[in-house]
């Protein structure tokens, strides 16, 4: 059987990849893992595969971050050759970061089978450079494999076939399940004398709330706002602490002792935070579908989302980067007045499991090329 070949860059792949490796795995799928680098170092990287499970990459691209061309591009040109030394059945990636678009056009100039993991998610938001990213990549797979019905319908409008299509749910849900019993194990809010239920927890990371002093400042406001009701537990982000620099760190340690500045934290850390937190306010994508799987109220600051299902079906709101409006629906939230939702369907813990089958059959020569 010819092997499938992972790319994966930024955390939140590797979440993602780990549950469709062991599918794989236990269908004897041969495969291969492609670590292009964008998030690097213990912190961002290295503990997380550890924690998920998942081997040492067979290869490690180490390009670091920069702008959207320069990610691409210092993907694009090592990626192209692996292709050729290891031609792989299948490239297999997930999610929207720079690292997934460069392999995707790697795989589709090289005419090998492409798979997009988390399909058809829009923001419709064009400022955002994931979304042009998660366009691009949906256009050029042959397989989609979607998290959800608007993701699905999203790609019938967009023109593709629905031959390509494959609603499998989320993969992300998997982890979180699957890792779950381990991370509450931890005891991390007990380490911290934080009471089940008592305190909240933020982050921030997207250039449009970090990137401009005025913003990022507004959003400060409010999580300073609400440490003074509960604690306030904010790992940061290491572009939110360039952004914030040390002496203005310090001055909010002082100013805000609730609002808990912590460094970067571990898959099964910061799940073992977030599972028994009041609420959760951030900017993340992939926290808006945990929140919804744990039943925690979230606060997404931001105008849109591309996972509409978090706040159509789950417990996600959008609240925007006003300070007033996230205060406001804080309070809701301490009122016992907060969003209650429901886990979507087929965010069951299986969906790499599908996703496991549609690849099997495929490289076992039971199909053909996908595109339609």
């Amino acid at each position: 059987m010819e092997n499938v070949l992972h790319v994966v860059a930024a955390r939140p792949n590797f979440m993602k990849v780990a549950p469709l490796w062991r599918a794989l795995e236990r269908r004897r799928v041969p495969q291969r893992l492609v670590h292009t680098g964008q998030h690097h170092g213990e912190a961002m990287s290295g503990i997380f595969f550890r924690e998920l499970g998942l081997p040492e990459p067979d290869v490690h691209l180490g390009v670091g971050s920069g702008t959207h061309a320069e990610a691409v591009a210092k993907v694009m040109v090592p990626l192209e050759r692996e292709l050729e030394r290891n031609r792989p059945g299948l490239v297999s990636v997930v999610g929207d970061v720079h690292g997934t678009l460069a392999a995707a056009l790697v795989a589709a100039r090289a005419g090998v089978l492409l798979a997009h993991v988390e399909a058809g998610l829009r923001s419709f938001d064009r400022s955002m450079p994931e979304e042009l990213n998660r366009v691009l990549v949906d256009r050029m797979a042959d397989l989609l494999l979607v998290p959800s019905p608007d993701a699905e319908e999203n790609l019938l409008v967009e023109g593709a076939a629905r031959s390509r299509i494959h609603m499998v749910g989320n993969v992300m849900v998997d982890a979180l399940r699957a890792h779950l019993p381990a991370a509450r194990a931890l005891g991390i809010p007990e380490a911290l004398g934080l009471p089940p239920g008592g305190y909240a927890v933020a982050t921030l990371h997207r250039p449009s709330n970090v990137d401009d002093p005025v913003v990022l400042e507004g959003l400060l406001s409010a999580l300073v706002d609400l440490s003074r009701k509960l604690p306030v537990v904010f790992p940061l982000h290491p572009r939110t602490a360039a952004r914030l620099g040390e002496a203005r760190q310090e001055a909010l340690r002082r100013e805000a002792p609730g609002l808990r500045l912590v460094p970067p934290q571990g898959y099964l850390p910061f799940l073992s935070l977030a599972a028994s937190a009041r609420l959760v306010l951030t900017d993340s994508g992939g926290l808006q579908e945990e929140t919804t799987a744990l039943g925690i109220p979230c606060l997404t600051l931001r105008e849109n989302t591309e996972r509409p299902v978090t706040v159509t079906v789950g417990t996600n709101v959008l609240v925007g980067t006003e300070p007033e409006a996230i205060r406001e629906e804080a309070e809701r939230v301490l009122r016992g007045e907060g969003k209650r939702g429901r886990v979507p369907d087929l965010w069951d813990g299986r969906a790499a499991e599908r996703v496991a089958d549609v690849y099997a059959r495929l490289l076992g020569g039971e199909a053909q090329r996908a595109r339609g």
